[in-house]
């Protein structure tokens, strides 16, 4: 992986940006640090300003985990073009059909899992996450929440930091989701960030030619092939981008 904000690489940051872009994040990790209570994250307010100046200059779109609704509160007045939530299935593929299977994981879980000490299973209506962040033994609880997932007809696994997530088999993943929503905002390439094995559908999901997929945290085995140091580098990574289209006044 290359570091993206050394000189070398910047040039190709430089000429994404300059071409006919759709620019998209990740929320947790990624525009906002991870924290022990997923409820209370936040961008902080230095790179909530920026997302909106970016907002300004380009088509942008958050791709996340998360519920669309949930998301759309932690960007508020931020003027983004798209909110995708549930890892793809929101807004497009949003079906009674997935709700119902949601709702049948969460019966056959909660009574296993429910009463675990620092366990919480998230219920985002088109998927689930099994939280365990807050566990003393991690790995114990990471491989009984694995066994038991496992067993869930219809389900896709998608790890996550301290979390498993529990999605359609047959839904889209957020790959497919940020190709739609490229074709949808009639953008040629993506710029895309993402913190997490969630997002490495979206780093795959075309040629090198048309995504620019950026990893926050460098990993070995990421398709990702450049990286920023860590989330705080994602207002640094912004400022590149305004400075790449500086012909847009502030206040617009």
């Amino acid at each position: 992986m290359k570091y993206l904000l050394e000189r070398t690489a910047r040039g190709v940051l430089e000429e994404f940006a300059r071409s006919n872009v759709l620019l998209a994040f990740d929320f947790d990790g990624t525009l906002a640090p991870i924290v022990a209570k997923p409820d209370q994250a936040q961008m902080r307010p230095s790179t909530r300003e920026r997302l909106q100046q970016v907002s300004r200059r380009y088509p942008c779109a958050v791709v996340t985990g998360r519920s669309q609704a949930d998301a759309l509160q932690r960007i508020n007045q931020i003027d983004v073009w798209d909110v995708i939530g549930n890892h793809g299935v929101e807004p497009g593929s949003a079906s009674e059909e997935y709700r119902a299977l949601t709702r049948s994981w969460l019966s056959e879980l909660e009574p296993v899992l429910g009463g675990l000490q620092g366990v919480r299973l998230e219920d985002k209506q088109y998927s689930l996450a099994v939280h365990y962040r807050e566990c003393r033994d991690r790995a114990a609880v990471a491989r009984l929440i694995r066994a038991k997932a496992a067993k869930l007809s219809d389900a896709r696994i998608v790890p996550g930091k301290l979390v498993l997530n529990i999605v359609p088999r047959t839904a889209p993943d957020k790959g497919t989701a940020l190709m739609a929503a490229s074709q949808r905002l009639y953008c040629d390439r993506i710029l895309y960030v993402g913190d997490d094995v969630t997002d490495e559908d979206a780093f795959g999901c075309a040629a090198p030619d048309r995504i620019l997929a950026v990893r926050v945290g460098r990993a070995a085995r990421s398709k990702a092939p450049y990286f920023i140091r860590s989330q705080r580098e994602i207002d640094a990574l912004l400022d590149v981008l305004l400075e790449a289209r500086p012909g847009v006044a502030e206040d617009a």
